[in-house]
């Protein structure tokens, strides 16, 4: 099955799924982990291919969290607007008059 097949497969979960089978995954992992200790694990790249299922799953449970928080304000929209400067020929101006 391809990573995108994957991911498509997890949005399409609710939450309690998503749960269950990061859940699952991650005994999956404490599994593989004590045959790796023991010497029983023949292929090492299941506990690879294991972490990286549950970082999707918790990716997924992430942007739906992310999809569910309300909208924030952009940065700066609160804000009073900026305050215009003194155009350069002013301050030239009042520098003379004070050297004088």
């Amino acid at each position: 099955m391809k990573v995108t097949d994957q991911l498509r497969d997890l949005r399409e979960l609710d939450q309690e799924e998503l749960d269950a089978r990061l859940k699952q995954s991650r005994r999956e992992l404490y599994e593989l982990r004590f045959k790796l200790a023991v010497g029983q694990l023949e292929n090492n790249r299941e506990i690879h291919k294991v972490r990286k299922d549950i970082a999707r799953i918790l990716t997924v449970i992430h942007q739906q969290r992310l999809d569910m928080a309300p909208a924030l304000e952009p940065v700066g929209a609160g804000l009073a607007p900026p305050v215009e400067s003194a155009p350069e020929e002013d301050v030239a101006a009042t520098d003379e008059e004070e050297s004088e």
